[in-house]
């Protein structure tokens, strides 16, 4: 009697439990069915980390790292601007949000996509008068709808694609997924712009009362080329005034003059003094193409700081002669922003970042300053520092580290802080179209095609070197790897043939349609409890047995495992874009499946009929 395929059925069934069950993170769940199935002799030890090198697997991989280079450089931030509109209604504003979700989840990471659009929505439900979680539901919901749309819009496509290939019948384009996934992600979308988002509980955000760091000040200098020259300093808040980003002072010709009246028009060379939240400046610098004062480093500054730190190093007995080269040593690119907060005792009290030397002994800008009192007529350079202020820096990591350690300074929690590169952000969308377009036209498979586009992007610093590894889910990467070997042992071993005419038999009873129905049902509710990629992993053998033993077209069964693993919406752990909104939207478990549930029968509604059409049995 052959029990293989009583043994791997038994590891499934132990392996999908623990998936549900929670208990352990996926990654470790897949991990160990893994194990097992080499142990039981289903895996051969020789094969059993293959997975590792499977397109699947390298895409998916690389497609993250892209995606950080579009967040990190500001790409995002400008298609944002330009697409969702400023003084819509509710009808408007979830049209235009759910759209851009819907389309950037397309071509990059949906995880990603949510995660840039998060902070728009949570400012867009102030405007609208409306709860967070009542925008962050619908934007969740559309990122994970606009994800079934391209092969790269999410994991479960390529591994999909994958099973195709090793099923002898090729992989599946970048845009076949496009015909049936493009018109359920409209008419999902459509669903909750008009009705659909009533159906979200109002819940109060438990986010609320986090800690804030309050607003900074800070200047930026108008280039000539601004868009911000010949307007007048009322049209310039106003402009931004969604950022809430006040004009608090403007340098000219060296005269600093506070409280400036909204009717003076800025010039070109003119320095802003704003107050805003940091989280706000990214905003006002990339609508206006204006720069942070104190990230230019001027050929003349360099001279007066090396002059200074000559004269400052004679004095100080405890400087380091090698403390200056240590920016020079390190990328001027590979920079990251911290917020350090000012303690009684530390060593900048009553200094400023002149007196420091800050840029040439440490390699460091200070970017903006917050203190409960007005901003101060002096610069930021000359700025006499106070205990409580918090500073924003600019600079290398290790930079940062050694001026925390030689100050007292005490760094905040991180937070995802960015400033807007023009330049990088058309590159960062250059690389990541490349690669689009070389998989579109067959000249390279997909995972080659990213994976160049991932070296484009560490040659031309898109996404600093230090980023280039942490940019990637690791735990979403062993997952999948795993499980592409546990999957294969299900139709080596049978046990895939056998589950396939169970259900054409016993459920669909020999009904072709039927069986599409169960696998597509099937498929959303197990990536309503377990991880998609994990579910479409094990789906994709049972739904080839399936059209096997039919004798129908695979593609059509194939296409469906696609759609139901990128519908997960009854819970906040079927995807990870439900479990990002679950603290902000202040959610409880049960209340997904409120619109979740609709949702879900309108895309059976939906996508049976059509890939009955595009993708005929």
């Amino acid at each position: 009697m052959n029990t293989e395929p009583l043994l791997i059925s038994c590891i499934l069934l132990v392996t999908m439990g623990l998936f549900l069950w929670g208990r352990f993170r996926h990654d470790v769940v897949a991990l160990a069915a893994l194990m097992a199935c080499v142990i039981a002799g289903l895996v051969p030890a020789e094969d059993a980390f293959a997975g590792f090198g499977h397109p699947a697997v390298i895409t998916v991989a690389c497609v993250l790292v892209l995606s950080r280079g579009l967040q990190n450089t500001g790409a995002v931030d400008w298609l944002a601007r330009g697409v969702l509109p400023r003084s819509a209604g509710r009808l408007g504003t979830f049209a235009a949000l759910m759209g851009l979700g819907a389309a950037l989840s397309g071509f990059m990471n949906n995880v990603g996509a949510m995660a840039l659009l998060m902070p728009v929505a949570v400012q867009a439900s102030d405007r609208l008068e409306l709860t967070p979680g009542q925008v962050l539901m619908p934007l969740a919901f559309g990122t994970i709808l606009g994800g079934m749309t391209t092969l790269i819009g999410t994991p479960p496509n390529l591994i999909v694609s994958g099973f195709r290939a090793e099923a002898g019948l090729g992989h599946f384009a970048i845009f076949d997924f496009a015909p049936v996934g493009v018109a359920v992600a409209m008419i999902g979308v459509i669903f909750i712009t008009l009705f659909g988002w009533r159906l979200v509980p109002r819940r109060q955000s438990a986010t609320e009362g986090d800690f804030d760091t309050g607003a900074y000040f800070t200047e930026v200098r108008v280039p000539e080329a601004s868009k911000a020259i010949g307007l007048t300093l009322r049209e310039f808040e106003r402009k931004i005034e969604d950022s809430d980003v006040q004009v608090v002072g403007l340098v000219r010709n060296d005269v600093r003059l506070t409280a400036a009246h909204g009717g003076r028009r800025i010039r070109a060379d003119d320095t802003l003094v704003l107050e805003a939240e940091v989280d706000a400046l990214a905003e006002a610098l990339s609508v206006f193409d204006i720069k942070l004062e104190q990230s230019i480093v001027a050929p003349e500054d360099d001279r007066d700081d090396a002059k200074a730190k000559a004269e400052g190093d004679a004095d100080d007995d405890t400087a380091d002669p090698d403390d200056g080269t240590g920016a020079q040593a390190s990328d001027d690119r590979d920079v990251v922003l911290r917020e350090l907060a000012v303690l009684p005792g530390s060593s900048v009290v009553g200094r400023s970042a002149s007196d420091m030397h800050l840029r040439t002994r440490y390699g460091l800008n200070l970017l903006a300053v917050s203190r409960e009192e007005r901003p101060p007529r002096s610069g930021l350079r000359t700025l006499k520092l106070k205990s409580g202020d918090l500073l924003l820096v600019q600079g290398p990591p290790d930079a940062v580290s050694g001026f925390v350690n030689d100050t007292g300074c005490v760094p905040l929690g991180a937070r995802d802080l960015r400033l807007p590169d023009k330049r990088m952000a058309l590159l960062a969308a250059a690389i990541m179209l490349g690669a689009i377009t070389l998989v579109t036209l067959g000249a390279l498979s997909a995972a080659v095609a990213f994976a160049l586009g991932v070296l484009a992007s560490m040659v031309l610093r898109t996404v600093p070197l230090r980023e280039v590894y942490t940019a990637i889910d690791w735990p979403v990467i062993v997952l999948l790897a795993t499980l592409i070997p546990v999957a294969g042992a299900m139709q080596t071993t049978g046990a895939a043939d056998l589950l396939a005419r169970f259900l054409v038999d016993t459920v669909a009873q020999g009904n072709a349609v039927a069986a599409l129905i169960v696998v597509l049902v099937t498929t959303m509710f197990l990536s309503d409890v377990m991880n998609n990629a994990a579910t479409a992993a094990v789906l994709c053998p049972i739904a080839l047995g399936i059209s096997t033993t039919l004798g129908v077209n695979p593609d059509s069964f194939l296409m469906a495992v696609a759609i139901g693993a990128s519908c997960a919406f009854l819970t906040p752990i079927g995807h990870q874009n439900n479990t990002l909104i679950l603290g902000p939207g202040g959610f409880r478990f049960g209340d997904y499946w409120k619109l979740g549930l609709p949702l879900e029968v309108l895309v059976v509604a939906v996508s049976v009929p059509l890939l009955l059409i595009v993708w005929p049995l």
